[in-house]
């Protein structure tokens, strides 16, 4: 009989998950399940809500990015209600954004991702955390990041009145204009945060690229490759932007495959369930789902920092450019299907949030009281778009004309990642076990397939409804004897 052989739970991820291998009769991976445990309603909890609450409410989705949540709602709410916020308000909004990303990215790149690139997986369960960077990056450099993501925090405190969960953005613009004083404390952070974000990226070429595996990890196409489509944000030029934009997708060769307004989304992708899992899964409407695999005919697409990349001309800032043109030469052009670039391209994003902070902080528009414009059409339908870390996140609400919440819709971005997910999971599982030979070190090279992602599962079940449970018996001989399904005779 096979053998089967689970992770539970995950680690250094936010959320709870747990990874099940089945074994054949060789040993071998027969299948891998991405499963996420947890569940949470949240899209029901909004109904019958105030319009208004949902940038507040929606940021208690997460702890680790509510204001990526904040900044979808808000410009839901724009669309709402049909107004458009003043250039400071908008300048404010992506100001306290690109801080966000900075520091978050930060987060995983130090304490999340960092032990598989740094320390290794084969550091043993001690070492594969913080400390285990720590010990070879030095104390000192640690204490540093951690003091750069407070300085940061400290820019959202000064814009949106929480360091964590922000409370500025209203339909129109925001709440709080910002000082020349604290422009200036602004400014002072921002160019700091560009020296430090150039400082990570050395880092990560001295202690990753050049000392560590990560360049046979990076090159191992066996474990950690797909090609798929790729989905981000991009400005009217094509570039990376985190705030604003239009939607691009390209193939998995880099061609154009799709352009669209947020509002449009419903239109290019649609949800899916599996029996087994909480989490939604995506794919592009216009192939449809063919199962959990690559390639140009399946409708498998990715997002976050890789897949932004893949799908931008470039970066809109000069140093976060020479970074994104160094990681594509490294790889020999575009786009990049290893999920192990996903390390590298977030620290172009930590680049370039940084210089975009510095931009933002320079422009003298930024202190202009006027931040926002009263709304004043009958609410019917908005979509609100922005890329939060961990990729394109869509709100989308309907309400009365009230202005109360009759249906909401949250797209977020590990929705879109998730089939991708669960295939980097089969693909590495059945790259490092043969034969039956599981060992720690290799369940750590299993685990780092999700991680390289930065998945958030509290975001991504938030559906409300029972579960389809079904429960599947079979035989020592792998036949199905019985099948029982929740309500069913």
């Amino acid at each position: 009989m096979g053998r089967r052989i689970t992770i539970n739970p995950i680690t250094r991820l936010e959320g709870h998950g747990k990874i099940d291998i089945f074994l054949d009769d060789g040993g071998n991976v027969e299948r891998a399940y991405f499963q996420v445990p947890e569940f949470r309603g949240f899209e029901k909890f909004c109904e019958g809500r105030a319009a208004e609450e949902m940038p507040a409410l929606t940021a208690k989705i997460c702890g680790v990015c509510p204001t990526a949540h904040h900044i979808a709602s808000v410009k839901a709410l724009d669309a709402l209600y049909n107004v458009e916020p003043p250039p400071a308000a908008r300048l404010i909004r992506e100001l306290m954004y690109c801080s966000f990303i900075f520091e978050d990215h930060l987060l995983h790149f130090y304490f999340l991702g960092g032990p598989d690139l740094i320390a290794g997986p084969q550091a043993g369960k001690a070492g594969r955390n913080i400390l285990g960077v720590l010990d070879k990056i030095g104390a000192e450099a640690g204490r540093a990041a951690m003091a750069m993501r407070t300085k940061a925090r400290r820019v959202n405190a000064i814009i949106s009145g929480s360091a964590l969960y922000p409370v500025c953005g209203v339909a129109g613009g925001v709440l709080k204009t910002v000082s020349e004083a604290e422009r200036a404390e602004i400014r002072g952070i921002a160019r700091e945060a560009v020296a430090f974000a150039e400082s990570t990226l050395a880092l990560f070429d001295e202690h990753a690229i050049r000392r560590g595996a990560y360049a046979d990890y990076a090159r191992d196409e066996d474990a950690y490759a797909e090609p798929t489509y790729y989905m981000g944000l991009v400005d009217e030029k094509g570039r990376v932007n985190f705030y604003d934009g239009k939607v691009r997708v390209v193939g998995p060769r880099g061609k154009e495959f799709a352009l669209f307004p947020a509002r449009h989304y419903a239109r290019h992708i649609e949800e899916r369930v599996e029996p087994w899992n909480y989490m939604k899964f995506l794919y592009l409407k216009d192939i449809g789902w063919k199962g959990f695999r690559g390639g140009a005919d399946s409708g498998v697409y990715r997002v976050a920092p890789l897949a932004r990349l893949n799908a931008a001309a470039g970066m809109a800032t000069p140093r976060a450019q020479a970074a994104y043109e160094q990681l594509f030469g490294y790889f020999g052009g575009k786009p990049v299907h290893t999920i192990m670039a996903y390390h590298w391209a977030r620290l172009v994003e930590v680049l370039y949030a940084a210089e975009r902070m510095a931009e933002i902080a320079g422009d003298p528009r930024l202190t202009d009281p006027c931040v926002r414009t009263i709304p004043a059409a009958q609410p019917r339908e908005g979509v609100g778009v922005c890329e939060a870390p961990r990729g394109t996140l869509f709100h989308h609400y309907t309400t009365d004309k009230e202005g109360i919440i009759q249906k909401a819709n949250l797209i977020v971005a590990t929705h879109n990642n998730a089939a991708a997910i669960c295939m980097s999971v089969q693909k590495a599982a059945s790259a490092f076990i043969k034969g039956g030979v599981v060992d720690d070190g290799i369940l750590a090279m299993i685990e780092m397939a999700f991680r390289a992602y930065d998945p958030c599962m509290a975001c991504a079940t938030h559906a409300i409804g029972e579960m389809p449970m079904r429960l599947s018996i079979y035989d020592s001989g792998k036949v199905l004897v019985r099948e029982i399904v929740r309500g069913a005779p």
